[in-house]
């Protein structure tokens, strides 16, 4: 682990230093910067991403968070006793820090599993909806007519656009929270 205080972040986060200071933390299972500004927070958080083309995720509960929440790819606010602007400049929000293992873990492997399926869902409706066309122009003969009224049209893109969203928004969860929280490695299969 590495373990950095503000006044030594300070020479890390130096342009000619940063380079030396991201290889030494890559190296680490683990990084703590105490007693840190915001704007070294923030920095930190900027290097990670853009010298690594990280997604990062920033996990705050003060006022002091707020641009290192902001500068993140994804924000976690908790709120606390120290008010709520972490929880305002956050994507999400939590009550209390014991529920960030099961936005994580669980939330986060239902999400990725639902956008996977979505993806896979929209190629495959939007692929046979262009074959079905493509196959009607041989049908027609090429005349430019339309193959349905522009009513079922809409009611096609209703049916198969938005309703199945809503379902598997609701009710698609591959694997239950309990095995999930139990055996935290199935988060890295839904990446």
């Amino acid at each position: 682990g590495l373990v950095i205080d503000g006044r030594t972040l300070a020479y890390a986060l130096e342009p000619t230093l940063e380079d030396k200071f991201l290889a030494l933390a890559k190296r680490c299972r683990s990084v703590l910067c105490c007693r840190s500004t915001p704007i070294q927070k923030s920095m930190v958080v900027k290097l990670v991403r853009d010298k690594l083309k990280a997604m990062t995720l920033a996990i705050g509960d003060g006022a002091n968070d707020v641009s290192m929440i902001q500068v993140a790819d994804v924000g976690v606010g908790i709120s606390g006793q120290e008010g709520m602007q972490a929880v305002m400049a956050s994507d999400f929000a939590v009550p209390r820090f014991r529920y960030l293992e099961k936005l994580l873990l669980v939330h986060g492997h239902w999400c990725y599993s639902r956008l996977a399926n979505m993806v896979l869902y929209f190629f495959y409706k939007n692929a046979m909806f262009v074959a079905l066309l493509f196959w009607y122009q041989f049908y027609c003969g090429f005349s430019g007519s339309s193959m349905v009224d522009q009513w079922y049209l809409i009611f096609f893109n209703l049916l198969f656009s938005s309703l199945p969203q809503l379902i598997t928004g609701v009710l698609d969860k591959d694997v239950p929270a309990e095995v999930l929280i139990a055996v935290p490695q199935l988060y890295k299969s839904g990446q």
